[in-house]
């Protein structure tokens, strides 16, 4: 089955699997494939089925839709081929490549060096809606193995639940809303001002709010950050310090 993964800069947020014959695209709610950002139309384009073909149509956007870099009205979509909406991209993976990768399933140590993939749960939370799912981030919790980093946050200045966070879970959310594991504080905090994903190797942080309000040793931070021990971060009105446990 062909499907789209739907990313912000540099992290994939989730996968939608195409299994109707149109998807709309938009800002509005009642989109099947909702994206809540002011640079995205109310209904911004479609992707729908024609023979074998798939295609995206803009719906008349004030943004206009483009694939690989060039706007577009109609587009026959290829294996590859990104869509961009918005900030955001949808990356289009055909069907005989969805086959291919559901037989060569990578194994868990494989998937700790790839992009992670939220659920629908934590996507909603990172686009700032309500989550429906039952799905708690099923499938994004794994124990530290042997030989894996293993670090954390401690509070410096802000208020928030604790003093000190372990994060032990390949995505940690930090965030005004009721699952994030560092909770902000105050009416103005967004609900998800930031990701941090735990890899083998390391670290990264994630701003969700396109660089804005994510600072790591005074400087804003754009894109993906890797952590290192001592790094300093300010994030909601936090001021927190990274530290990596042996």
């Amino acid at each position: 089955m062909a499907k789209l993964v739907l990313k912000f800069k540099e992290a994939a947020l989730k996968e939608i699997p195409l299994k109707n014959p149109v998807y709309t695209i938009g800002r509005k709610p009642n989109n099947d494939i909702p994206i809540d950002n002011l640079a995205v139309s109310g209904t911004h384009a479609k992707v729908y089925k024609k023979g074998e073909q798939y295609y995206v149509e803009d719906a008349a956007s004030l943004n206009g839709t483009y694939v690989n870099g060039k706007k577009v009205s109609v587009f026959a979509l290829n294996e590859g081929d990104e869509i961009l909406i918005g900030k955001h991209t949808l990356t289009f993976v055909s069907e005989l490549q969805s086959a291919a990768a559901a037989k060569e399933r990578p194994k868990e140590k494989d998937l700790m060096d790839e992009t992670i993939l939220i659920d629908s749960k934590l996507q909603e939370q990172f686009l700032g809606k309500k989550g429906k799912s039952a799905d708690a981030a099923a499938g994004q919790s794994r124990s530290p193995e042997k030989g894996d980093v293993l670090g954390g946050f401690i509070i410096i200045e802000g208020s928030t639940d604790k003093k000190e966070y372990d994060i032990k879970d390949r995505i940690a959310t930090i965030g005004k809303d009721d699952n994030s594991l560092i909770k902000l504080k105050g009416f103005f905090a967004p609900k998800v001002a930031a990701l941090v994903n735990r890899k083998k190797e390391g670290y990264t942080i994630t701003s969700s709010t396109g660089g804005k309000g994510l600072k790591v040793n005074g400087h804003d931070i754009e894109g993906q950050h890797k952590l290192k021990e001592g790094d300093m971060v300010e994030v909601g009105g936090l001021k927190m310090q990274f530290y990596v446990k042996e």
